[in-house]
């Protein structure tokens, strides 16, 4: 299959270690806004040492797919697939469907180009919608990471319908769309070719729990849960999983928390004179032509942002967890 060879490793957010080797003399602790995970992460239940002890029972993980049915608005819970966090899908899927050709609307999440590459196939990275093709496979990222923006179901369905008919698939990424649920195409599943990628670990504050789910139509569904093969999801986090994704209460708190949070950020970054360009509820972005001396300004403060190579001028900034890390941020952003 023609493409390019496999990609190395991509550079990501969270890495702290790398962060104090390169502010060597950064206060402590080291504040981390490189990632869109939710600073206040949901209150984990006791789960009990059998859920440690034991390889989780099949109908554990049938409540967990009914759970993140119910939660993300999925008709039928054969249509959901659970697997130890969204990446893993993200690398699985180019291998499973066998596209020659992979379009990925961006600039966006780079793992998803990278997967299609590594897979052999041939991508092709657009920035604007008109330039989608209508055949292959095609990723789009709703809400985008990292700029924010956001596609309308319709529009999407429209582009999922004429894929359909040349035997192409739509992939669209929902790892940010929780606290936007009328953005999510998870109620018209199921869709011959409509595979949608839900992450848990962003929302629920739980990254390190490793959940996230795929939904599809029921036969990709199948050969997904085929490919990820037994035990997939521990048991800890279908567990947590099952609870976590029932509570619409919290999930409702927590977004009118979000909301001020991410208007407070705006304010702060405005007032430094960056340029806010757009995000979600989990993390904002902002251009400044200064931005690289922002990033080592705020790094030598314990404070890190997430900066891209593609464009220098970028910065993203997730929420701060508490009132301390405000003041860090607030007083690096005003010296």
């Amino acid at each position: 299959m023609a493409g390019a060879a496999p990609t190395g490793a991509l550079a990501h957010g969270g890495r702290l270690g790398e962060a104090r080797r390169q502010f060597p003399g950064a206060p402590e602790p080291f504040i981390d806004l490189s990632t869109g995970i939710n600073p206040i992460a949901y209150p984990l239940p006791e789960l009990g040492a059998a859920v440690w002890q034991r390889l989780p029972e099949p109908e554990t993980l049938a409540d967990l797919q009914a759970a993140a049915a119910r939660a993300y608005g999925v008709h039928d819970p054969a249509l959901v697939v659970a697997a130890p966090g969204t990446q893993i899908l993200i690398s699985l899927l180019p291998n499973l469907l066998r596209h020659r050709a992979a379009t990925v609307l961006g600039p966006t999440y780079g793992e998803h180009a990278a997967s299609w590459r590594n897979a052999g196939s041939a991508v092709r990275e657009v920035t604007a919608w008109e330039k989608l093709g209508q055949d292959g496979a095609v990723v789009v990222c709703n809400p985008n990471n990292p700029d924010g923006r956001r596609w309308p179901p319709a529009s999407l369905i429209a582009l999922a319908d004429r894929l359909a008919r040349h035997g192409g698939v739509l992939i669209v990424d929902e790892a940010f769309a929780d606290f936007d649920p009328g953005l999510s195409l998870a109620p018209a599943l199921p869709h011959p070719a409509l595979i949608i990628l839900r992450s848990f670990g962003k929302a629920y504050g739980l990254a390190g729990l490793r959940l996230g789910f795929a939904l599809s139509a029921a036969a990709t569904a199948e050969r997904l849960r085929l490919a990820l093969g037994p035990w997939a999801v521990s048991g800890p986090a279908a567990t947590a999983g099952i609870v976590a994704l029932a509570d619409a209460e919290w999930r409702r708190l927590a977004a009118g928390r979000l909301a001020a949070d991410t208007a407070r950020l705006d304010g702060l970054l405005r007032s430094a004179g960056l340029d806010v360009q757009g995000g979600t509820l989990l993390f904002r972005l902002a251009r400044s032509e200064t931005a690289p001396s922002w990033f080592a300004r705020l790094g030598r403060a314990g404070i890190l942002v997430r900066r891209f190579d593609a464009d220098p001028a970028l910065l993203r900034f997730g929420l701060p967890a508490n009132q301390p890390a405000w003041d860090r941020l607030e007083k690096a952003l005003r010296t």
